[in-house]
């Protein structure tokens, strides 16, 4: 695996601002190698989390607090009472506030869900919302017009979304979210770009977003990157995850 340069660590600044590091994940319910999901978001040392398909049923509470026990976080928000999204988070969030959102649910559809918080790290204050859309289109651009008037719903002055979009970038959803919000990869690619590899053609379905005013200092699959090894990424889920640092001005 080619080496991948460093992204900035966690930091607050003098004046309040913080970097911070995101990940986004779609771990399929921990069906797979638990350990080795568990080193890959470790070695990534985030601040906060962003899951998709976590622990819906038997004792999913345990499980995500295990995922979240073993790599050093805690359980913000999400798991089954948001149909799948969760946040997770270090203990350097000061936690504001949380809320679990279900959407309406389309007959013969899954039921779909954000995991959303409000949080401080120094003087930044950030809304969080994780998101897994749907598998078909027209349900998926309404479910992102949910989740823009969600953000705006947070009263937080910036913003970070993760999730699973089900959707390439050049998707009608996908670009809807684009109108206001950055695409974290486009601003500023880091590392591995396809977040869905098994089959072909690979492609990036998954993704980190933050609001104007955020500045992305490196986006992307993290490969090659102390601790995550390949054979772990191959592991751990069917996704690859989406890492980024970003620097949040204070408020």
């Amino acid at each position: 695996m080619a080496t991948t340069p460093l992204l900035p660590g966690s930091r607050t600044e003098s004046d309040g601002s913080a970097v911070i590091r995101v990940l986004s994940y779609n771990i399929r319910s921990m069906r797979d190698d638990t350990g080795a999901l568990a080193r890959v978001i470790t070695a990534c040392a985030p601040d906060l989390v962003l899951l998709q398909e976590a622990p819906r049923f038997f004792r999913w509470r345990k499980k995500l607090a295990r995922l979240a026990s073993e790599t050093g976080l805690v359980v913000l928000s999400g798991g089954a009472t948001a149909a799948g999204p969760a946040i997770l988070c270090s203990l350097r969030a000061t936690v504001e506030r949380t809320e679990d959102v279900l959407l309406p649910l389309t007959p013969g559809q899954h039921r779909r869900g954000f995991a959303t918080a409000v949080v401080r790290f120094g003087g930044a204050r950030v809304g969080v919302l994780s998101c897994h859309l749907s598998l078909e289109k027209s349900e998926r651009y309404a479910q992102g017009g949910m989740l823009l008037e969600r953000l705006a719903g947070m009263s937080a002055e910036h913003a970070v979304v993760g999730g699973d979009l089900n959707e390439r970038p050049d998707g009608r959803t996908f670009r809807r979210l684009t109108e206001s919000l950055t695409d974290c990869w486009d601003a500023a690619p880091w590392g591995g770009e396809h977040t869905w590899t098994r089959d072909e053609p690979h492609r990036r379905i998954d993704a980190l977003f933050v609001s104007k005013g955020v500045e992305v200092l490196g986006c992307g699959v993290p490969v090659g990157q102390p601790g995550v090894r390949e054979s772990d990424l191959a592991a751990a889920t069917d996704h690859l995850p989406v890492l980024a640092a970003l620097r949040v001005p204070a408020v």
